[in-house]
């Protein structure tokens, strides 16, 4: 296994024909290029065109664009985090370059049909898993071809998949 950069491991992901999967476990993440915009959130302060995530959206937008699918589960804890809050407002951005998101509360899942880490499923042939130092920040990503890894992340992701909450209905439950 070799360890990608972010932008190694967004081309990757902008490169699949069929399918992105991604899945989120984590209530909170220290990625250098967002601290800042998240800062700014939680000061108040207001997004006027999210430049910083901008590259990102090209991505989604870029490969749904030709056809392939982008989807994205987030498993979190209830009552959400400031992370998960302000991760909530920027989805608006994801669904509506083409990305398809899910969210379960982590209470209604079984933890033991989860993996421990991120990753993603790419055409389900690849598996890249999100690297963290110990102090949270995300260090980079590994790639595998493993079948028995691949299949177990295909099992997770119909799993989650099955028992998330579309992104519109999920923020229309948190505004009762």
């Amino acid at each position: 296994m070799q360890l990608l950069d972010s932008g190694a491991h967004t081309r990757l992901i902008g490169a699949s024909k069929r399918e992105a999967f991604h899945l989120e476990l984590r209530d909170s993440y220290d990625s250098p290029g967002e601290n800042e915009a998240f800062r700014n959130w939680l000061e108040g302060g207001s997004e006027d065109n999210y430049g910083w995530f901008q590259g990102w959206l090209s991505t989604v937008r870029g490969l749904t664009g030709r056809g392939a699918v982008m989807r994205r589960v987030r498993v979190v804890t209830v009552p959400h985090t400031d992370y998960i809050q302000w991760e909530l407002e920027l989805a608006r951005l994801n669904a509506a370059a083409g990305e398809q998101i899910g969210y379960v509360p982590r209470h209604l899942v079984d933890a033991n049909r989860l993996t421990t880490f991120d990753w993603w499923l790419l055409d389900d042939e690849t598996v890249t898993v999100t690297v963290f130092k110990p102090s949270g920040q995300i260090a980079g990503s590994v790639a595998t071809s493993d079948q028995r890894i691949v299949a177990y992340c295909q099992e997770v992701r119909d799993y989650v998949w099955s028992a998330a909450v579309p992104y519109a209905d999920y923020v229309a439950l948190q505004t009762r």
